[in-house]
């Protein structure tokens, strides 16, 4: 089992994004370091949000209770949701 975490991106979100990107970048080197972030990134073009997976629920609530996106508010909101890999290589 992963979990991942969906972030929606606020409606003056992109305005934010660069003052907060390097603590964001930090964060999740932090935890791929840890090994309990195995990849994430932005969707849509231009982007309406981002997507992380996690090793473990409990990482993924840890990384979002002081990401500086969503302490600053570049995210309007986010959901952990369980996800049962069925290909992986």
């Amino acid at each position: 089992m992963k979990y991942v975490l969906f972030y929606e991106l606020a409606a003056d979100g992109l305005a934010k994004v660069a003052e907060q990107l390097p603590g964001h970048q930090r964060r999740m080197a932090t935890f791929h370091a840890a090994g309990t972030l195995l990849m994430a990134g932005p969707y849509g073009a231009p982007p309406v949000g981002a997507l992380a997976i996690f090793t473990t629920r409990e990482a993924a609530e840890e990384f979002v209770k002081e990401d500086p996106f969503v302490v600053h508010g570049v995210v309007s909101t986010y959901t952990i949701q369980d996800w049962a890999e069925a290909l992986a290589s």
